[in-house]
């Protein structure tokens, strides 16, 4: 579906009032800040506990996800699991989310297929990641993929030459003021999806681990145990 006119982004749909992450997700039900919502079955919000010490942001739901109405339940998300306990990472201590909360996909057939956001659908959504942030206080913030990189990082950032290194938050986003959090690490790696595709599954996923036993590391040190 082609547009006219440029996305009117989220921010207007999102109440001043808002004191909880279930707030939120009752207010993006009715988000209409792009053209995705047309298509898409529903808007697909995190979850997780709002004292979690582990963020993920990934980057759009998917097929099952749209129709479930919940981010990372389909094949990424299971392998996304995977990796968390083989990480060490109490799932218990985890929020997960997405950077575009609505699916984007190409009818082919019967059959939607996958289709990246765009910038404009990134920036559109961005005001939903910030005001999730608002309310959490994460230890780690873990980047899943080009997309939250470019939503949450800046469109520079290449998680091929960056994953698995720690990296300061809110100082390391692309906008720091926007993200009003008590300072903790940031820490880049694959989409999940991307262990998927690989032709070495096995190696694409040791990697994926290796890079969330980092931040496993450093939830464990003393410095950041609560």
């Amino acid at each position: 579906m082609v547009r006219s006119e440029p996305p009117v982004g989220a921010q207007e749909f999102i109440p001043s009032e808002a004191r909880t992450l279930d707030a939120l997700k009752s207010a993006a039900a009715g988000c209409r800040g792009c053209e995705l919502y047309q298509d898409a079955t529903q808007t697909v919000f995190g979850r997780g506990a709002a004292h979690a010490r582990v963020v993920f942001v990934g980057e759009q739901p998917g097929d099952v996800e749209d129709q479930r109405g919940l981010p990372f339940v389909g094949p990424a998300g299971r392998l996304l699991r995977e990796a968390v306990d083989d990480a060490d990472i109490d799932p218990a201590d985890v929020y997960i989310t997405n950077a575009v909360k609505h699916f984007r996909f190409e009818l082919r057939g019967k059959r939607r297929i996958h289709q990246n956001p765009g910038p404009a659908h990134i920036a559109a959504c961005r005001p939903w990641l910030v005001a999730e942030f608002a309310l959490l206080k994460p230890e780690i913030v873990v980047v899943l993929g080009a997309t939250a990189a470019k939503a949450l990082l800046g469109p520079q950032f290449r998680v091929t030459r960056s994953r698995g290194q720690l990296m300061p938050w809110p100082a390391s986003a692309q906008h720091p003021e926007d993200f009003p959090v008590a300072q903790c690490q940031a820490l880049a790696t694959i989409h999940p999806s991307a262990v998927l595709r690989a032709d070495d599954r096995d190696a694409a996923y040791r990697g994926l681990v290796d890079d969330l036993r980092v931040a496993s590391g450093a939830l464990h040190s003393p410095a950041t145990r609560r």
